[in-house]
């Protein structure tokens, strides 16, 4: 995995005010810390941050972080975005090493289309989209590939299903599921035969109301 360039400036004011200050000029508040480093305050330009987010390993992007001339080799963990417009406003920069393994989340890839939706009708209920694995930072996949093509109305694929990596380990239960093939639901659902009576004889009754009330109007205007 490339390993991605990106400044950060200390920053001295702490607080919800100063926050919002930086992010109206562009910056991004973050903290950096890890491998017996004491945490620093920091700021990066939001385009540069983005920027360094979108490559092919996203979220788990090695990123060299220039700190005043000081270069920390970190990840990005605890991202914390705006709960509306969906914007980073805060996270965390961990130093990690080449050598040493780090736990990370994947997105998992799903590869065709299970047979039981195409071919049965069937309906693919998705349960997990990431997994969490353990990995030499240099050795976490961008994403998990899983083949559902072959899946059958159902079938249910696990945790255990996912295809072996060379140097990556799932830290998941092994029986959790990831993906399952449901029966197609019918259009409308069968009412038990003590409901459907329940609804005509209320119906019934609702007729029966109207057609008294019409009576009770029509006796009313012929006094």
């Amino acid at each position: 995995m490339d390993q991605v360039a990106l400044r950060a400036d200390k920053r001295e004011e702490r607080g919800t005010r100063a926050a919002r200050r930086m992010r109206r000029a562009g910056f991004v508040p973050a903290i950096v810390y890890g491998r017996d480093r004491e945490p620093v305050s920091v700021m990066v330009a939001d385009r540069d941050l983005y920027a360094a987010l979108r490559t092919e390993a996203g979220l788990n992007a090695l990123i060299a972080l220039s700190v005043d001339s000081d270069d920390v080799l970190t990840v990005v963990r605890e991202i914390q975005r705006h709960p509306v417009r969906g914007n980073i406003e805060h996270l965390d920069f961990i130093k990690v090493s080449l050598d040493e393994e780090i736990q990370a989340d994947v997105s998992i890839e799903f590869l065709g289309t299970p047979i039981g939706v195409s071919e049965e009708g069937g309906v693919a209920e998705t349960l997990v989209t990431t997994v969490a694995i353990r990995a030499l930072p240099a050795e976490i996949p961008p994403s998990v590939e899983l083949d559902i093509g072959e899946l059958a109305i159902g079938d249910t694929l696990k945790i255990s299903d996912l295809p072996i990596i060379e140097g990556v380990e799932y830290v998941e239960d092994g029986e959790r599921p990831i993906v399952t093939i449901l029966a197609p639901r019918a259009i409308e659902e069968e009412q038990p035969e003590e409901d459907l009576e329940s609804l005509e004889l209320a119906e019934g009754e609702e007729v029966a109301e109207s057609e008294a009330s019409e009576e009770d109007f029509d006796d009313a205007e012929d006094k």
